[in-house]
């Protein structure tokens, strides 16, 4: 089975692989915990929601330094790019919330097990969200074949992979028009599926997105979906070495509640009393990048 670029092709795994190491013991309400500690107590106010979802970079803000040239940043190929301003002294752990639903026999999104062995003509979709600010990169790979960028994708978000904090994004829409884009389907062909999920505070250098992505896409020497060269493909391969602490709630078979498809389509920040994403990857350290790979098992 192949996934559809057009749709992201974010039909969802039976098995969640995080790297190749084995994370380290570590309390599940911790994890937990410590991704949903900076949800806010009570929801935004309605009149803060977006009529439109901007999933592009933010301006930067202008310096009172008028005078200053800028620092010349080194690159560094495939790495998060630098910040411009200093870290704060506690950073809290990048981390990456999932919850995969499938469609009922009556048409409703239900929580389902990561571990389910997925049928021709089941449909699936999946709900992001992430405790921090940044960007998200998802790539493909079919039963070991060429590894190709799949989101950020210059048919979608305007090429934009920008990420708000606990603002939950759903992969497809649910509130697409038409009923064929809400969901992914498994077709007749099985196949091994993996998808690679890399968060990062800051962009990642030698990786197009937003005008760049959709300049390549329209070049006639430029093939789309867009391939990581080696040396970016190589830093993305040595973080997920990186453990990951993770948690699964194993609450399945639960209808998708009004507030996430709400905070889904409208921008809303999910609150704390909102319900939680079933899978929660955190890092163990405070490293700028996260990199957790979901895969499909489809008979």
């Amino acid at each position: 089975m192949r996934l559809s670029v057009l749709l992201l092709a974010m039909v969802c795994a039976c098995a969640v692989v995080i790297g190749s190491a084995a994370p380290p013991p570590q309390d599940q309400e911790d994890v937990r915990g410590a991704f949903l500690t900076s949800r806010p107590k009570e929801k935004a106010p309605a009149s803060e929601s977006s009529t439109k979802l901007n999933r592009r970079r933010p301006k930067p803000t202008v310096s009172n330094d008028l005078g200053k040239k800028p620092e010349k940043k080194p690159d560094r190929p495939g790495g998060p790019a630098k910040p411009e301003t200093a870290k704060p002294v506690n950073v809290a752990r990048i981390g990456l919330g999932m919850t995969l639903f499938m469609r009922d026999s009556n048409g409703l999104a239900v929580r389902v097990d990561p571990e389910h062995v997925f049928h021709k003509g089941d449909r699936v979709r999946l709900l992001l969200e992430t405790n921090t600010d940044g960007y998200l990169y998802i790539f493909n790979q079919t039963n070991d074949g060429a590894v190709m960028m799949i989101y950020p994708s210059e048919q979608l978000d305007d090429a934009g992979n920008y990420i708000k904090s606990h603002v939950p994004w759903e992969i497809p829409s649910g509130a697409a028009e038409q009923e064929r884009l809400r969901w992914l389907a498994f077709d007749e062909n099985p196949g091994t599926e993996r998808l690679f999920f890399v968060l990062t505070r800051e962009p990642l250098n030698g990786v197009p997105i937003e005008d760049e992505l959709i300049a390549f896409c329209k070049n006639s020497s430029g093939s789309c979906p867009w391939r990581p060269p080696t040396e970016v493909w190589d830093v993305i391969k040595k973080q997920m070495q990186e453990p990951l602490a993770m948690d699964n709630s194993g609450r399945f078979g639960k209808a998708q509640t009004s507030p996430e498809q709400e905070a889904s389509t409208r921008g809303l920040v999910l609150a704390k009393e909102d319900p939680e994403p079933s899978m929660i990857m955190l890092a163990s350290s405070t490293s700028a990048m996260l990199v957790a790979t979901l895969d499909l098992n489809h008979k």
